[in-house]
C-alpha cells in the first residue's frame, strides 16, 4: 500500500514520540508498505518552526533528510495537486492539511492522518 503521512505523524515517527499511536506504528513499520512524504509538510515545518511553534522544532531540512535515509519517497506539488483542492469541502482551513487531502486523491494514496477533521473527507484517508 502507498501512504501518505500528515505533517505530526511525519514529526512523531521522526522523533520517537509516544504521541504516535500503535495504528501508525504498524502502518509505518509495514516493509510493504511505500512510505511518502508531501513537500506541503516540509514547508509546514519551516514555517511553523519560525514562528516557534512548540510541536514543530525539528529543522525542516533535517527533518527531510532523515524521511529519506529512512526509506520514505518525497511526493512533489504539482499544478494538479493544487487546482484540487478547489473540490474539497470548506470544513477545514488549514492549508496545508487541504493540499495532503488533494494530493492523496489526485494521486489515489492513502492520507494517514492524526487530525479527525481530516480524516472526514471522501476518499482513502485513515484517522491513526
Amino acid at each position: 500500500m502507498i501512504i501518505l503521512l500528515d505533517t505530526h505523524l511525519l514529526l512523531w515517527a521522526a522523533t520517537g514520540s509516544s504521541k504516535l499511536s500503535r495504528k501508525a506504528t504498524d502502518l509505518i513499520q509495514d516493509e510493504t508498505n511505500q512510505l511518502l512524504f508531501s513537500a506541503a509538510s516540509i514547508w509546514e515545518v519551516a514555517i511553523k518552526t519560525g514562528l516557534d511553534r512548540p510541536d514543530f522544532k525539528v529543522p525542516a531540512g533535517r527533518l527531510r533528510r532523515a524521511l529519506f535515509d529512512n526509506g520514505y519517497d518525497e511526493l512533489p506539488i504539482s499544478g494538479r495537486h493544487t487546482a484540487a483542492v478547489a473540490n474539497l469541502p470548506n470544513f477545514h482551513k488549514d492549508p496545508f492539511d487541504r493540499i495532503l487531502i488533494a494530493q492523496a486523491q489526485v494521486e489515489d494514496l492513502m492520507l494517514c492522518t492524526s487530525d479527525s477533521r481530516v480524516a472526514t473527507y471522501p476518499g482513502n484517508i485513515e484517522h491513526v
